[in-house]
């Protein structure tokens, strides 16, 4: 049987990422609008209800307006947008949520696909908090960098000199100083926590790849779990997971080891090492004595944080195997 995908909003940096992720997928057919009604109402809405699901890859308030405009009760719906991450009758689409999360995006009509910060930093906190790890009052900060990718076209083109020569000659440019980004909310109710982290997001001069980093103090902790605690809590939680790695205490360890000709410097932990994947690995790197802790999550903010997401979602409800075009 071949499913009808249409992804409103293709011509998009994900919906871009997500068609030729399903180009050549032989169990699904992604249909498009004429371009010639391109702005005809009737014929999106009469593609929006007519395929077996729907991708959304629009602004916010374009994404709310397209899921109106869908009046089948058979067609299903991935909204890659923000616009439903926390609404209470959307599925959140982390598979690797929890272990009841997979039947549920299974089950649902409407899934709101995870942000690309959001994911790494809810991979990280969920489980510690689900563990006892970490109270879910606990005061807690995430710093982050992506590729300008993410920031959609305008930035890309600002970054790549486009439409002018001038572009910008950033190397890194952090920004959210009114602590007010639109991942807060995500953030603090798919973590578990009873506050929104501080979130201090930026992003560099290169495309595509990110890290995400929660610092912890351990010795403020109840219980002042220690480094191999965390480490344990995170392997459990993401056992037997095809697309979520925690890194081994060993392997952090020979990340943390400076080599001699380097000028003192640890092996560099690449933004970019996973571009192209749905994969998302996760690091605990201790200090000496063990009382604090900096977790990291590496991923690529357009494929384990956007179009690969998208499309293992979309392989979950349409009962298809979870790993096909990933």
């Amino acid at each position: 049987m071949t499913h009808t995908i249409f992804i409103d909003g293709e011509a998009g940096t994900t919906g871009l990422q997500i068609r030729e992720r399903l180009a050549q997928r032989a169990d699904l057919e992604v249909v498009s609008i004429d371009p010639a009604r391109r702005k005809d109402v009737d014929a999106r809405a009469e593609l929006l209800n007519g395929v077996d699901a729907v991708v959304l890859c629009l602004p916010d308030e374009a994404a709310r307006e397209a899921v109106a405009m869908v009046t089948s009760n058979r067609v299903r719906i991935v909204d890659a947008s923000t616009a439903h991450r926390v609404a209470p009758d959307w599925t959140y689409g982390f598979a690797e949520l929890a272990p009841t999360q997979r039947d549920a995006i299974r089950d649902a009509m409407r899934v709101s696909n995870p942000g690309c910060y959001p994911t790494g930093f809810i991979a990280l906190v969920r489980p510690l908090v689900e563990a006892g790890l970490v109270p879910a009052n606990f005061p807690l900060s995430v710093n982050a960098i992506s590729g300008y990718s993410g920031g959609g076209k305008v930035l890309i083109a600002e970054f790549e000199g486009q439409p002018t020569p001038a572009g910008t000659n950033d190397a890194f440019r952090a920004y959210g100083f009114n602590l007010a980004h639109k991942h807060l909310p995500e953030m603090q109710v798919h973590a578990g926590l009873a506050h929104p982290p501080v979130f201090a997001p930026a992003v560099g001069r290169y495309a595509q790849g990110m890290l995400v980093e929660v610092p912890l103090q351990l010795w403020a902790l109840p219980g002042t779990p220690s480094p191999g605690d965390l480490q344990a809590a995170l392997a459990a939680a993401y056992a037997g997971e095809a697309f979520v790695e925690v890194a081994s205490g060993a392997d952090c360890a020979e990340l943390q080891r400076t080599r001699a000709g380097a000028g003192g410097y640890a092996a560099a932990l690449d933004p970019e090492a996973l571009n192209g994947t749905n994969r998302m690995r996760l690091f605990v790197f201790p200090n000496a004595d063990g009382t604090q802790a900096r977790l990291l999550a590496l991923l690529d903010n357009l494929g384990k944080g956007a179009s690969g997401a998208a499309v293992q979602n979309l392989n979950l409800m349409l009962g298809l195997p979870e790993a096909a075009g990933l």
